[in-house]
């Protein structure tokens, strides 16, 4: 592995994110003075960094299977084009929603979803480090095997569950109760992510029918 390539490759998206997802919010906003905005940029990057330096130095294979994942799935293309797009209109919104002036979330209520999205975080690293064949697209890789402890065996896809408090607190974190609305459809796209998901593993990852048996959740115990 070239682990200079690597840190060039991590250092370029990672701060390609950056500048978009700040001018997504404050070219929308008319200002820098977007207060939620830079909470919201520092408690999604912050934490970035330190699991991508983490990752860099302990599982730098882990790491660059993350970056240079692309989907071959016809199906879940197309929940990456339709994440994205509703990624833009919900920060877009959320700026806007600044400009004018349309919602007034409580900052208690920003403060909480901060402390939720950190907690994504955290819950989003345990599932890494349970499982070493994490990867952003839908695949089975060579020598896989099942996982069926700790988070995974409270629910198949503990990553998703990470994700989805992830993305339905960003919007409160920006104080805006528009871009929320914008975000909502977030869980059930990743509905339709798991199910595609499960019949790639299911005909490809032998002992997956049988771990289906045994945890019956997929994201939310007692729920789905």
């Amino acid at each position: 592995m070239n682990t200079t390539k690597l840190f060039v490759n991590a250092t370029v998206k990672y701060l390609s994110g950056f500048i978009l997802i700040a001018a997504l919010l404050f070219v929308p906003a008319g200002s820098l003075n977007f207060i939620k905005g830079w909470i919201f940029i520092g408690l999604l990057f912050v934490p970035m960094l330190i699991l991508g330096i983490f990752l860099f130095i302990k599982a730098p294979q882990l790491l660059e299977k993350r970056l240079s994942a692309k989907e071959k799935e016809n199906t879940q293309k197309g929940v990456v084009i339709f994440s994205f797009l509703m990624f833009v209109a919900g920060f877009v919104t959320a700026g806007l929603d600044y400009r004018f002036g349309w919602s007034k979330v409580p900052f208690a209520v920003t403060i909480i979803s901060g402390i939720v999205l950190l907690l994504s975080y955290g819950l989003y690293a345990r599932v890494m480090k349970e499982n070493a064949y994490l990867s952003r697209t839908v695949e089975i890789q060579n020598n896989q095997k099942i996982i069926d402890t700790g988070l995974y065996g409270i629910v198949r896809h503990p990553m998703y569950t990470a994700t989805i408090l992830l993305f339905l607190s960003m919007p409160l974190v920006l104080g805006s109760w528009f871009a929320l609305i914008l975000f909502l459809p977030y869980p059930f796209v990743i509905a339709i992510r798991i199910k595609n998901e499960e019949k790639v593993l299911e005909a490809g990852l032998p002992g997956y029918c049988e771990y289906k048996q045994k945890v019956r959740w997929r994201i939310i115990p007692f729920v789905w």
